[in-house]
């Protein structure tokens, strides 16, 4: 798993309702695929490879959200991510209990990511 020490220090220093919900959805991108990095970016972390794919949106303290920056060209069959954005898409997640119930879908977004911008 590609665990960034800049991303550690941010959450050690951050403080919100669903910081434990947060953590599991990092952890599930990074196992996902290893070729996903992440990199505190925008004040945030944000999870890359070759482009970044998300970055989580720490303002929300109702629920996870994982914007996901250009969801809307992830190739396959996606319902979890939602908007209509031209490229925009996001995922929430209500508490850690959903984030354990959507992990495969999060899992295909990443690895679908990391397929397309292989080549």
């Amino acid at each position: 798993m590609n665990k960034s020490t800049e991303v550690d220090a941010w959450f050690e220093n951050f403080e919100h309702p669903f910081k434990d919900a947060m953590l599991l959805v990092r952890d599930i991108i990074l196992e996902a695929d290893e070729r996903m990095t992440e990199v505190v970016k925008w004040s945030t972390p944000t999870f890359f490879f070759n482009g970044n794919l998300a970055s989580l949106q720490p303002r929300s303290k109702r629920f996870v959200s994982l914007m996901f920056h250009h969801g809307a060209a992830v190739p396959g069959d996606h319902p979890a991510l939602e908007g209509d954005a031209a490229q925009v898409r996001v995922m929430r997640f209500a508490d850690i209990a959903e984030v354990r119930t959507r992990r495969k879908a999060l899992e295909a977004v990443v690895r679908s990511w990391c397929d397309l911008k292989a080549g």
